[in-house]
């Protein structure tokens, strides 16, 4: 039984858009995942340290059987395809994969919460989220209900970036 997942994709070393593309194409490929809906790419300002780039964010929508668990894995897997080396909390990285929600999921891991803890506070991965799911509930709010009280002019849509990573997908 395939269970709709929520992933959030951030970047801000190398090439964002083209890590995404890759990750993205990865997921595509993989014999338990079907890649859903996408977002557009945003650009954010850094969150948590700041002295760092603006940061490229998207969501992705995905419908997998494989376990919270194993997805994370192959998530991580594909961050490190990607360049990733995990240095300092909320740093610079050429590519971030979050798991946002697994169905209805609540997990309360060492290494894996559902829904992720922070997405309310969290605007740069609530306007992405907003324009694929909406009305999707989290913690019993709906993510376009979350996105009003976290709300973030500085988070806007890169045209260009999300022309290019749809180029990037169509091959």
């Amino acid at each position: 039984m395939k269970v709709e997942a929520a992933l959030a994709f951030g970047g801000n070393l190398g090439d964002p858009v083209a890590a995404f593309a890759a990750a993205l194409q990865g997921l595509r490929d993989h014999p338990e995942i079907t890649l859903g809906r996408l977002s557009s790419v945003y650009r954010t300002p850094p969150w948590g340290k700041t002295d760092q780039p603006e940061f490229l964010n998207m969501a992705a929508v995905v419908e997998t059987s494989l376990a919270p668990q194993d997805l994370l894995a192959f998530c991580l897997e594909l961050e490190r395809a990607g360049g990733r080396e995990r240095r300092e909390r909320w740093g610079p990285r050429t590519l971030d994969i979050d798991i946002l929600t697994y169905g209805d999921a609540v997990i309360d891991q060492a290494r894996l919460q559902i829904p992720h803890p922070r997405i309310p506070e969290r605007a740069f991965v609530l306007t992405p989220l907003a324009e694929i799911l909406p009305q999707r509930l989290i913690g019993g709010r709906t993510v376009a209900e979350l996105l009003a009280a976290a709300a973030d002019e500085t988070i806007r849509r890169d045209d260009a970036a999300t022309d290019r990573l749809k180029a990037l997908l169509a091959g």
